[in-house]
């Protein structure tokens, strides 16, 4: 068989060691041949391929994040439009089956060209973990343990300033990752999407705190989260050309507000892009390379129309309809266990 792969959306740590273990798989159990497409589905329309050998260069890209074929976004009106050409290109490279890596959306599209005859079988990325039907997404793990590692060093600074300093960490929707680095790293507070706040709580929380000589505190925002309607204004930056919301800065926002209240020193730090870049931890690693080993099997194995997936131990396939129902949000009991140490 002839292979093509490509990774859209935004970049993660880990998206290399898919592509080494679908190229490696593809070459030493099936003797196929593997092409990639630079860029995402705009590489793929505009037919940039690269062919991608079982060597060397393959085993060296295990160690480095983001995604040796580029990526990119593309509106779907356009991805939509370019069928024919797509089909095209594909059938010029004699591609048998093609194996999309990346989140939501673009597994979204690779449901909708699975429905138009396309044989495809997804492979699920994201750090925000948003993904539904699998336990955890490559990149996650780094993302947590890079917001973490800021948390943890954050204390200190906090403590001989007697400062709050909250920590923006990215999750548009979701708030796994502000979850996870808020328990690691023993914030303060922590607030998510799935659960609007009260900003006066959380004054409160901070200034129990500085009454009973804990002279700061350190909240974990995911950069997504709402106040409760009626409890603190919110600036609305709109929306993108891909109809996704801008977000005005929640954690400045918020510290804003707690100064005004509080009269304390409050500092704010946004980690970004930090979160995405980097080497991948070796969680990260084994589990995209899992992924790809499981989503070339199944390509053999004529398992089209689906995605791979974490399930407890084992890595299985699911229905695209599946992973692309609804997100894969926080449930309250997770966060409740967080509330225990809020404080």
């Amino acid at each position: 068989m002839r292979l093509a792969t490509l990774t859209s959306g935004g970049d993660c740590p880990g998206l290399n060691a898919v592509i080494r273990g679908i190229v490696r798989t593809a070459s030493a159990e099936f003797g196929s041949t593997v092409v990639g497409y630079e860029d995402g589905w705009v590489g793929l329309m505009e037919d940039r391929r690269v062919d991608l050998y079982d060597d060397e260069n393959i085993d060296r890209i295990l160690l480095r994040g983001g995604t040796i074929l580029g990526t990119g976004r593309l509106h779907p009106d356009k991805f939509k439009a370019g069928l024919d050409q797509i089909k095209a290109n594909l059938a010029d490279a004699k591609i048998d089956a093609l194996i999309p890596i990346g989140g939501e959306g673009t597994l979204k599209g690779a449901k909708w060209l699975s429905d138009n005859g396309i044989p495809v079988v997804g492979v699920p990325k994201t750090i925000d973990n948003d993904v539904y039907g699998t336990d955890y997404t490559f990149g996650f793990d780094t993302a947590v343990a890079v917001a973490t590692d800021a948390v943890d060093r954050l204390h200190t600074t906090a403590e001989s300033h007697n400062r709050i300093l909250i920590v923006e960490v990215m999750g548009r929707h979701v708030g796994w990752i502000a979850l996870h680095a808020g328990l690691a790293g023993g914030a303060h507070y922590t607030v998510i999407p799935e659960v609007p706040f009260d900003i006066a709580e959380i004054c409160k929380a901070m200034e129990r705190r500085f009454q009973m000589g804990e002279k700061y505190g350190i909240i974990v925002v995911a950069e997504g989260a709402a106040p409760k309607e009626g409890t603190m204004e919110l600036r609305s930056g709109g929306v993108d050309q891909f109809g996704h919301e801008l977000f005005t800065g929640i954690g400045q926002q918020v510290a804003d507000e707690i100064h005004a209240r509080l009269g304390h020193d409050v500092r704010t730090t946004v980690l970004g892009h930090i979160q995405r870049g980097g080497t991948p931890t070796a969680f990260d690693r084994v589990l995209a390379t899992r992924y790809g080993v499981r989503a070339t099997r199944a390509v053999h194995e004529g398992k089209f129309g689906t995605c791979v997936a974490l399930d407890g131990e084992r890595i299985i396939n699911i229905p695209l309809d599946v992973a692309v129902g609804h997100l894969k949000t926080v449930p309250l009991d997770r966060y409740t266990t967080a509330q225990a140490m809020f404080g």
